[in-house]
This record gives structure tokens, sequence and C-alpha cells, in this order.
């Protein structure tokens, strides 16, 4: 019989319960005690306030509305259906501050840098003439994939492309440029990054995560989060980041945005919080929740959740921030209250700091009224409140409460560029080369077509410039669309568009490549639900089209997720996964098709080969175990997968010992990867182990490490991993306990394995 080791959960008895005790849980005050922070002066500050504000002023901190509501003019419509004015009505402000006290703003659309500067000084400026004990404003904007809404700013690659590079200097990267250049203009609270996983493509946010691992999304999250609090350039403002969307808010059964998860909780705890654990671990400031419910219950109302899991377990003492109109979801919705004020009562319960309304006072009425009617204590509130005005003074909002104008030139400006041009290369995914199709040389006539072949809004995705953006007239005039950058690479050559299966036709004599650019434009959210995940038939029409011709086609695939393209693939000279690569996406992709770039990016998630088998790398061996008749196969290109100009060789794995002896031991892997090819490469090492025999079924593999490495021709390079049980051996229980046990471990890297026992 296998021997069992529950790794102690690191806590002080006095702060914070184990997991058999959590459900007791803390009273108010002990929270308030064990999360003041070490800075005598801020906790100082937080008590003289509480002590001098009113009821009305410490509701008001806990609110926060959309900037639709003190502009002078704004139709704040669905989708792409939207116009604002981005101008403060001090009127409209002056009426939410003097009643309400309203503590934070968010939102907007890609504004230039002096708009944006002129609002949040007006805003402000206003606000602390107002403000009977001067508490500035936060103001809250969804920077995703760098300054997305800030005219001229740098557009990064969305979370996929990021996942995909498997380099970590971009993460970093992203979080410094974002930082640089929105700093400034008052976007201090920013909603990122994305902690969900990416395990069903279905889901229309799906772009947003970092991929399917666990491991991997906490690493680059909590990369970026670090990065964007602790950049000191930006001094003397600090900005904060927030974890989103706690927790399993991205593994809905229909796959559509804000709909019901089903998931034990084994499951929760294995695969949904690592991010967020690490994230806490590492500092983050804030925390947005989930819209969605988990197992029947909305995560807006779960004491359990945001309360025992969240404070007690994780020990986060940072805001939680509802998402959009989500406590009062919670009655129009979930049905879960008899009406609004119920639903601010149970959302304010089970731990939510500040309600993102957005477009109404009536959470402010609401808390009054629970109250004086004694359903909420005063204590409760100034517990929330302690936590958004400890958010506030550690940024430096007292002392630097307004904008400044005199570093604009950070912005858009050429090593930013040329950092997102650099992600971009990184993120191409190339899964198929028949024939070393790729690259593309002694080109002549080459023929662009596709849906997506001459469009911007697809190379930026979701959350640019807009929430959601198929406009192409807002995207900037010097943005190379595909086509353009085509043209542009290959100079030399003729360059034609068609932009119709019948230009196809007409066009393709003489070509001696066809590409063809297919998958999705800008979507957000809820927008971004499908019915199914093949791609649609007019596109793979279009595709065949072009393979009819006997031409090479090499097939691009813009796309905010993987789309089923399994009856174009085979006759497919070379398959791209461009994701959504940002504004330096064109560029990327030319230079990639040139060969003047070896692309060098893989799947941070499995492609789907069908639209039944989404399937991802860290599944069990139940999942495949299909019956005879039904082919066996899991992906059309796996988790890890990705093609390079070159070639390299794994060799000579082994480990510094075949036997762990202790949890507290540690051995180290390594394995030589040699430079095979003509071209220098960059060369990602993933590690993965299996628990070959458990008391719970165990991921057949999972990803532990990785690590990016450039390497000349001919050159040889040794990756190492060092395997510690404490950290990579164990696995959750359903109460979260850290189960670790004796056994046999496979160790696997690139084309080989190994194994190693643990016995203690």
């Amino acid at each position: 019989m296998k021997k069992l080791f529950t790794l102690a959960i690191v806590s002080s008895l006095l702060l914070y319960c184990t997991p058999s005790e959590k459900k007791n849980g803390l009273s108010i005050r002990e929270l308030r005690s064990v999360e003041q922070s070490e800075n005598t002066a801020i906790e100082q500050r937080i008590n003289e306030l509480l002590s001098q504000m009113t009821l009305e002023e410490k509701i008001g901190q806990m609110t926060q509305l959309n900037n639709s509501e003190i502009v002078t003019e704004s139709n704040w419509g669905a989708g792409a259906e939207l116009s604002i004015v981005t101008k403060v009505d001090t009127a409209k402000l002056g009426k939410l501050l003097r009643k309400y006290h309203i503590g934070s703003f968010l939102n907007g659309i890609a504004e230039t840098p002096e708009v944006w500067f002129q609002f949040y000084k007006d805003l402000q400026e206003y606000n602390l003439k107002v403000s009977r004990l001067k508490i500035p404003i936060l103001y809250g904007v969804d920077q995703m994939h760098g300054p997305n809404y800030l005219a001229g700013g740098t557009i990064f690659p969305h979370a996929i492309n990021t996942a995909c590079t498997f380099n970590n200097e971009f993460p970093a990267n992203m979080a410094h440029v974002t930082a640089n250049e929105v700093a400034d203009i008052g976007h201090l609270w920013n909603f990122a990054p994305v902690l969900d996983l990416g395990r069903t493509p279905l889901w229309g946010r799906f772009y947003e995560t970092l991929g399917e691992s666990p491991y991997q999304v906490a690493t680059m999250g909590t990369i970026y989060a670090k990065a964007l609090q602790a950049d000191t350039s930006i001094a003397p403002y600090k900005i904060a980041a927030s974890a989103k969307h706690f927790i399993a808010y991205s593994d809905p059964k229909s796959g559509w945005d804000r709909t019901p998860v089903d998931v034990s909780t084994q499951t929760l705890y294995e695969m949904h919080l690592p991010p967020f654990r690490a994230a806490i671990e590492a500092g983050i400031e804030s925390v947005m929740i989930n819209s969605g419910e988990i197992n029947g219950e909305p995560v807006h109302a779960s004491h359990g959740l945001l309360t025992e899991l969240l404070r007690h377990e994780l020990k986060f003492k940072g805001v939680v921030v509802s998402d959009w109109e989500d406590i009062i979801r919670l009655y129009r919705n979930h049905k879960v209250a008899a009406n609004e004020r119920e639903a601010t009562l149970l959302a304010i319960n089970a731990g939510i700091d500040m309600a993102m309304t957005p477009y109404t006072t009536n959470f402010c009425e609401h808390m009054l009224t629970l109250v004086r009617e004694g359903k909420i204590s005063e204590e409760r509130i100034d517990l929330s409140v302690a936590r958004i005005l400890r958010l506030k003074l550690k940024i430096g909002l007292f002392e630097n409460p307004v904008p400044r104008n005199d570093r604009f030139d950070r912005i858009g400006k050429p090593e930013h560029k040329q950092m997102a041009l650099e992600a971009a290369q990184e993120s191409l995914v190339l899964i198929r080369n028949q024939n070393n199709t790729l690259p593309l040389t002694n080109i002549k006539k080459l023929l662009v077509t596709g849906p997506m072949a001459n469009l911007k809004a697809p190379l930026g995705g979701g959350w640019t410039l807009r929430w959601i953006n198929q406009d192409e007239s807002l995207y900037p005039e010097d943005m190379p669309t595909p086509y353009q950058a085509l043209q542009k690479e290959f100079s030399s050559a003729t360059v034609i568009l068609a932009q119709s299966e019948a230009e196809v036709k007409a066009k393709a004599q003489g070509a001696d490549a066809i590409v063809v650019f297919a998958g999705e434009n800008s979507y957000a959210e809820g927008f971004g639900s499908i019915d199914g995940i093949n791609l649609p038939s007019d596109q793979l029409n279009w595709i065949q089209t072009a393979q009819a011709t006997g031409k090479p086609v090499v097939l691009i695939l813009i796309s905010g997720r993987p789309r089923v393209i399994t009856t174009v693939y085979e006759k497919a000279s070379a398959v791209i996964f461009a994701g959504w690569p940002g504004f330096e996406g064109a560029q990327a992709i030319a230079e990639v098709l040139s060969g003047k770039i070896n692309p060098s990016g893989k799947l941070a998630f499995n492609y789907p080969y069908s639209p039944n088998r989404l399937v991802p790398h860290n599944h069990k061996s139940t999942e495949i175990l299909l019956a005879h008749e039904i082919p066996n196969q899991i992906a059309l290109a796996h988790f890890g997968e990705g093609l390079s100009y070159t070639t390299y060789n794994y060799s000579s794995l082994t480990l510094s010992d075949s036997v762990v002896r202790s949890a507290d031991a540690e051995i180290t892997a390594t394995v030589t990867v040699t430079n095979t090819g003509k071209l220098e490469g960059k060369e990602a090492v993933l590690w993965f182990l299996f628990d070959e025999v458990a008391s719970l079924t165990r991921p057949v593999r999972d990803l532990k490490f990785y690590e990016k490495k450039s390497i000349k021709p001919g050159e040889s390079t040794q990756y190492v991993f060092t395997i510690k049980p404490s950290e990579h051996l164990w696995f959750p229980d359903k109460e979260n306990n850290r189960i670790l046990e004796d056994g046999y471990f496979t160790l696997s890297v690139g084309d080989l394995k190994t194994r190693f026992r643990l016995e203690r």
C-alpha cells in the first residue's frame, strides 16, 4: 500500500485557519487585524479616515461607476455600437460625488493621451474640490494586451499568443510597456492579468487566457502582475493589477460566456486554483470575480469561495471587485435573490468589497437600507473600505492624485513596438510544413486571399481601441494588413490580392504559392459565443478553392481560438496558428513567411481535431479510452508542438538520482538539445511529469517547467529542471489537502522519457 503524506499548508494559527477549519473562518475584527500592512503610517491613515467618514462616504468608496455616467456625451451601446465624448461633465460628476461620494470609475475607449490627461485631471481635481476628506478617485481600465485603450499605444499580442511564445520575457515586457504608457494618464488600476485556463476553445474569452496549463498560467500571470506593480520607471505613480476571474470562469459546460460551470472540488483545486494562489503569494493587489456559477452557486454570492477559500485559505488581503453588473445579475439572471437589494446583501456577505454597478447608484441606496435594517453591520463595511483605502494609499494615490503630461514621448516609442513585434514573431506557431514549403523563397508571384487577408481588426482582436472593434477606420493608418505587410516583405515579387473565391480561380495562374488568411474577426465576451468550433463553411470552401488550383497553399489562422480545420489540413502545404498577434502581427507573419524570422512558437493548448474531441494535454487516461470503432485522435496538433526552419535533437536525458528519499529532497534532470540544422533558432524545452499510480486519477502528462534558449547551428545546449516533491509531485484532494504519495513518476521532455521513484 502506498504511503500517504499530507503536506502542511503553511499558516499562522493566529492568522488563518487550515482547510479543515476553514468553514469556521475568522471574525470581521480578526480579518481587519490580520490584513493590516506593515506600513504603520498607512494603517494609521486608514483608521483616521474611517473614524471621520460617514456611512454614506464609506458606501461610496465601495461603488464603481462607468465613465459614461460622468461625461458630456455618451451612447454606451452593445458591442462596437458605442460612442463617448471623454470629457468630464461637472454637473453629472458633482451630483454623484456630493450625494453618493463615489470612489471609483472605470472604462473608456482609445483616446489620445492629451484627452485622457485632461479627463483624469478634471475628474481628480473636481473630486478633491468636492470631497470632504479629499479621498482620490481610483480609475480602473482593462488594458489587456498593452495600452489598448490609448490612441497611439503599443498593442501587444493577446495572452494566448504570449503563452505560445513560452518566453517569460514577454509578459514582463508587456507589463513594463503598459505601465509606462498609461500611468501618467491616471489608469492606475489595471484589470489584468486573466488567470483563467484556456481548456475549452468554445469559450469566447479563450484568447484572453495564457493557455491550458495551470503551471504556465501561474508563471506568466505572476510575472506580469509583479512587473506591473513593481515598475519604478513610472514613479511617482504605481499601478495595481487585478487577477481575474476568480474562479473557474473559463470552463462552462456549454462553452458560452457567463454560463454554469460544473466541476469537482478536486479539479477546482488542482486546475483552476494554482494561478490565483501564485498571484496572491506574489502580492497582487486585487481580484475580480467570476461572473458565472459553480456547481449551482453564483460565485458573487459564494461565501465559501470568496471568504473561506479566498480570504481564509489563500490569505488574500486586497480588494475584491465584482465584474460588470454581476451583483444585479444575482437577481436578474441567476435568480438566487428576490430583488436587487437582496442580491446586494448576498454579495456583501459573500465577500465583495467593491461593486462595479456600473450604471446606477442603486447599490448605494440598497447598502444604506441594509445597514439601517441591521442586515449589514458598519463593521463589515469598514472591512471593505479599509481594503480600498489601503490600495489607494499603497499606490500613492493620495500623494499623487493628478496626472502628468511631460512624458507622452514614451507612448508608442520604437523600443516598445519592437518588444511587441518580437512577441508577435515568437507567438506564431508553425504546425504544418510539408516539403519545406516555408519559408517562401524565389517567389515571383504570390497570391494572397481569405477573409482576414486585408483587415486590421482581426490582428488586434477584442479589447482593442474599443471593447469590440471591427471598424477598420479606427485603426492606425500606418498599421499594415497582412496583405500590405506581404507586399512590403516580398517587394521584388508581384503580390496580388484575391478578395473572393472567384478571384482566386481567376488570379491563381502563374502564382508560385497562395497564402490564405482565415479565422475570426474581433469579438469580446458573450459576442464570442459560437454554435460550433468548426471553421465556418464559407471559409473552408474558400480554402478548398485555393487548394483546387494545385498551387502550394499556406493557411494562416488569425483567430482568438483554434477552429477545427481537419477537412482542409492534409491538403495544406503549411499551416500557421497566428492567434490575435497585435498591431505588429502582420509584419511578424510576413517575416516568418519570408524566412527573415525563424518561427519558435509552440501550442499552449491542444489544437482540436474534431468538435467533440476538445481534450487538453493534461487529460486523464480514461478520457481517451474510446470504443474500438472510434478513431483515437486526441488533437490535430498537440500542446507543446511547433515547427522551426531548423531542426533540434534531444539527447542525454539524465537524472542526478533515480530515487527521491524525502519530501524536502530534490533531484536534477538535464537534457541536451542540439541544433542540427543550418539556422539559428530558439527552442522552448517543456518538461512533463506523470504520476504512474495514484489514489486519485492523474493527468497523463502535466507541464511542470519550461525554458527557452537561442541555439546556433551545430551548437548543443543543456537544459536543467530541478524536481522538488513539495513543489512538483503533490496533488490536492477534494478538501484541498496536499497529497504526496510514494511511487514511480515518468518524466518526459521532447521525445525522451525516464523514470524515478519517490520513496520516503
